[in-house]
């Protein structure tokens, strides 16, 4: 069987999604994963994901990109004191799911989310990151990583120029002419009255809204097959996920 590179949208706790769409897309151990980041922060299996991705990473080629989610609980899980702010937009779900792991189980997951990348730019130059960025040289030159994990700069210009150039890529902006496409998560396509994969220029966006009302996605980012999972909210009937991105 020929090998694939499939990309994963943000998760947000959604265990049985994540599960869902590994069988529905048939991912098998000759497949190359990259996952988007945002495996955190919304439904109550935050923990549980982290330790299924461990896991699956020992069996399967596999990239961990990471979110802006992922660097909230990377701080909690170093001691810092609990942002507000996370704890308001799904930290809390994430602090509940870790109640009954160990202090060694939790050293492994701090370990896991150290390792994760910012970016990722693979042999066919096609880039792969959280959110956006804004420096006209590339990732590389990001004078704010920050930007890689919450920038929607570069997103919401892609969806203007590709109504506006006619798909004429010679006059899109620098930034996106330094990459043959772009893979980003982290603005949900429910924005747009969508609950699928969503294209603008060359950059494709992946968040199909897990972590609402919407989808975990996987695609094939040669052929753009793409598998989802049920309404996320449907696998977690009793609970709420997140109230606000």
């Amino acid at each position: 069987m020929k090998s694939r590179t499939l990309v994963i949208g943000d998760i947000h706790g959604g265990l049985k999604a994540l599960e869902q769409v590994i069988d529905r897309a048939s991912i098998n151990q000759d497949d190359h994963l990259i996952f988007l980041g945002d495996y955190v922060d919304g439904w109550s299996q935050s923990a549980q994901v982290i330790e299924f991705l461990i896991k699956l990473e020992q069996t399967h080629s596999c990239i961990f990109i990471k979110g802006n989610h992922d660097v909230w609980c990377e701080d909690w899980l170093n001691g810092e004191r609990p942002d507000h702010t996370w704890l308001f937009h799904g930290g809390q779900a994430t602090v509940e799911s870790y109640q009954d792991l160990t202090d060694a189980d939790r050293t492994i997951h701090l370990d896991f989310f150290e390792r994760m990348k910012f970016y990722h730019i693979d042999a066919a130059n096609r880039l792969f990151l959280h959110a956006g960025f804004t420096s006209i040289n590339g990732v590389e030159n990001e004078l704010y990583q920050s930007d890689l994990t919450l920038d929607r700069s570069l997103w919401e210009v892609a969806l203007k120029m590709d109504k506006s150039t006619k798909h004429d890529s010679s006059i899109y902006p620098k930034r996106m002419l330094l990459y043959h496409e772009i893979y980003i998560g982290h603005t949900p396509t429910l924005y747009y009255d969508t609950d699928v994969p969503m294209h603008g220029c060359n950059v494709w966006n992946m968040d199909t809204g897990a972590a609402f009302t919407g989808k975990l996605s996987v695609m094939d980012i040669e052929t753009k097959e793409y598998w989802q999972s049920d309404l996320v909210y449907s696998l977690y009937p009793n609970e709420r996920g997140r109230n606000r991105n």
